[in-house]
């Protein structure tokens, strides 16, 4: 009877645990929409946009959007406003005609969610930080998320919900992120995003972010959002590592850098090989730094 009793008392507790973690940690229903909305913010001065256009694209192909002038935060201001649309990921172009309104120009790249209430909840109770509440643009609402380690993105909804053709390459959103902040960026982000971890190297060359005696973590990331690389390191960068946001993915690096240079775009590190990659990082016309690489066969 007494172990009758004790099994009976054992199966009662489980089956509370159980119930408390379910209610505790309901899990989070994905946000996302698809990576060919995950936008790199890019701001240049007025001047430059139309040279940054047209080496962006004929870097990488595609097509831009009509440009228009528009208030884009919740303050007022007024920036130029067009989408570049190419086969290695989409570009949000700025070019402000008056200050800034801070924190913007920080956040590195624009989410697309179904439902920017919800998703922004969900960003919250994840673990991160709102640092612009939710507020309206000409096209539909926004708001600004902050995670672990200072990683800062825009969350966004339009009211007419746009459709736009898969990408040929997703390009990697390349977080630098101190290692002490890792573990809960992960933690958070993957709650969020509803991502998953594919790979997770301790012990990799860190000839990738510009060190190649020293080791460092890499870590793989992909979600609905798309794909992202997170790069752990202390922050003791060579120039111009830790500048580049994303990493754009072609076919053939040699020609695509040898097309970019028609359209004034610097190379600041030469071509290289890196894992499985051949790897390089530009400068385009207007200041905006990028990774460019081609996939081993």
């Amino acid at each position: 009877m007494r172990h009758r009793t004790s099994i009976l008392t054992l199966s009662f507790i489980a089956a509370v645990t159980l119930a408390s973690s379910a209610f505790a940690n309901p899990p989070i229903s994905s946000v996302a929409v698809a990576p060919q909305y995950d936008t790199t913010h890019v701001y240049v001065a007025p001047a430059e946009v139309d040279t940054f256009v047209q080496a962006f694209l004929g870097t990488f192909g595609g097509q831009s959007t009509p440009q228009v002038v528009a208030t884009v935060t919740p303050t007022p201001s007024s920036t130029t406003s067009q989408l570049l649309q190419t086969p290695a990921g989409t570009v949000s172009l700025f070019g402000f005609k008056t200050p800034v309104p801070y924190p913007f120009g920080l956040e590195r790249n624009g989410y697309l969610v179904r439902d920017l209430d919800i998703a922004v909840k969900a960003a919250r109770d994840a673990g991160a930080n709102v640092i612009v509440e939710a507020f309206p643009d000409p096209i539909g609402r926004d708001a600004v998320i902050q995670w672990p380690g200072g990683l800062n993105m825009q969350l966004y909804w339009h009211t007419k919900h746009p459709d736009y053709k898969p990408l040929e390459t997703i390009p990697e959103n390349r977080a630098y992120i101190p290692p002490g902040a890792v573990d809960e960026f992960l933690k958070d982000f993957l709650t969020f995003s509803g991502g998953k971890v594919v790979a997770d190297d301790k012990d990799a060359s860190a000839a990738e972010i510009g060190k190649p005696r020293d080791k460092f973590r890499r870590i793989e990331v992909q979600s609905d959002f798309g794909r992202m690389l997170v790069l752990v390191c202390d922050g003791h960068l060579p120039y111009p590592y830790g500048y580049e946001t994303t990493g754009y993915e072609v076919q053939d690096l040699q020609q695509t850098l040898e097309k970019a240079k028609k359209f004034g775009v610097n190379v600041l590190v030469p071509p290289h090989q890196a894992r499985n990659r051949q790897t390089s990082i530009v400068q385009f016309p207007g200041g905006y730094i990028a990774e460019v690489h081609a996939v081993s066969k």
